[in-house]
């Protein structure tokens, strides 16, 4: 009895010695889930029959180090999930090994070529979800758009003489005509780029607390006068509010700025400007047209949404990375390449977007290592070397007593 016991104690040692060697060798292996051999004690009607390994269980609780890689693709978990991959057999696989890139037809792969999952984005740039696709990135270039929108926050100095323009007319190569101005880039259909000029006319001032202050706004666009025939006007009250004049809209029509795009129509906005005594100064600029521009990165934000970067300073939304979690990951089943896949002890795999529910979080331009800790394995070898050594020490004792039986008989 003793020589089987003393035998089964070397078998599971010896499946012990796999795991640790496994751990050891995996210690760099990036998304590694280290193994832990769990002992079972073996009773036959109530007597001693050794020891057998019940099972090998990985240590999904515990997550491997973040290491910055700087490369675009390169994605590691923080908390709980799974990237998804798709197989060449349609097959969905498992991993936190997060080793991707852009295969020639702009799809996200990792390095065998299985294609990671997500969510894809609409000609608008809303999320699709629902059920998860190959993630691609659209290589083609970013079509320009027109500007619509131009929006200005400024302050205009109270403190300047008003300039009547019945006497001194405006003339815009004469800075003695007007007190300040503004340039601002806009964008026609063709993605051309049109220089905008706002020049600024006080032309009343604030002579009793109900009264306000006037300024004439006058628009040039490539050298050419496009004011509107109405005009434009900004009053402002006592307190230096904009009480009138917060929007504007501007139609482009003239064929020689435009030079063959269609016609520009965009609305100018003034809301929060303020006429202070103070010098006159733009604390907000912007406009949402833009030039065509050919795809040069790729951006992840911790939500898994996945921007394309162009050339022109826009990014595009291109979709974003599924996760999946399992209420008992220790039932997936390990496969070579960083992955695993489901099983019945698993359970159902629940598919959401990062930061969401029970999903972690998913950080670009880095890496997850592996959850082993070597110098804790290092004495989980001595451990079962000594093991190893007393069981043969047993089997060692067992075949003296037995050859010593025998020469006395």
């Amino acid at each position: 009895m003793s020589f089987n016991i003393a035998l089964s104690g070397l078998q599971s040692t010896t499946q012990d010695l796999n795991t640790i060697s496994n751990n050891i060798a995996n210690s760099t292996t990036v998304g590694f889930r280290g193994g832990r051999s769990e002992f079972s004690a073996i009773y036959n009607g109530g007597q001693a029959g050794g020891v057998s390994v019940m099972s090998t269980t990985q240590n999904f609780t515990k997550g491997g180090s973040l290491t910055y890689t700087g490369r675009q693709l390169d994605m590691g978990i923080q908390g709980d999930g799974f990237f998804v991959l798709k197989g060449t057999d349609g097959a969905n696989m498992y991993a936190r090994a997060g080793m991707f890139h852009q295969d020639s037809q702009g799809y996200v792969v990792d390095p065998v070529g299985n294609r990671l999952q997500g969510y894809g984005a609409s000609a608008t740039g809303r999320i699709q979800t629902g059920n998860a696709i190959d993630l691609q990135i659209q290589t083609a270039s970013l079509a320009a758009k027109a500007t619509t929108d131009v929006a200005l926050v400024s302050n205009l100095d109270a403190r300047v003489a008003i300039i009547d323009p019945a006497v001194t007319a405006f003339d815009a190569t004469k800075s003695d005509t007007f007190h300040s101005s503004n340039t601002v880039s806009v964008y026609d259909s063709l993605g051309s780029e049109h220089a905008l000029t706002q020049y600024y006319v006080k032309t009343a001032t604030v002579t009793t607390p109900t009264a306000t202050s006037t300024w004439n706004v006058h628009f040039m666009m490539d050298g050419k006068v496009v004011t509107p025939t109405a005009g434009h006007e900004m009053k402002f009250d006592s307190n230096g509010v904009l009480t009138a004049g917060n929007t504007l809209s501007l139609s482009i029509t003239d064929p020689t700025i435009l030079n063959g795009a269609s016609a520009l129509n965009f609305d100018i906005g003034y809301d929060k400007s303020t006429q202070y005594a103070a010098n006159y100064n733009n604390s907000s600029l912007r406009q949402d047209g833009f030039t065509s521009g050919d795809l040069k990165g790729v951006r992840l934000d911790d939500n898994g949404l996945v921007y394309g970067t162009y050339t022109n300073g826009q990014e595009l939304l291109q979709g974003q990375v599924a996760l999946a979690n399992f209420s008992n990951p220790n039932g997936l089943k390990p496969v070579s390449n960083n992955a695993w896949v489901a099983s019945n002890e698993a359970g159902q795999a629940i598919m959401g977007a990062p930061s969401t529910g029970t999903m972690g979080t998913v950080t670009g331009g880095y890496l997850e290592g592996s959850n082993v800790d070597t110098t804790a394995e290092m004495v989980n070898l001595m451990s079962a070397q000594r093991n190893y050594q007393s069981n043969a020490k047993v089997l060692d004792v067992n075949s003296t007593m037995q050859q010593a039986l025998l020469n006395s008989i």
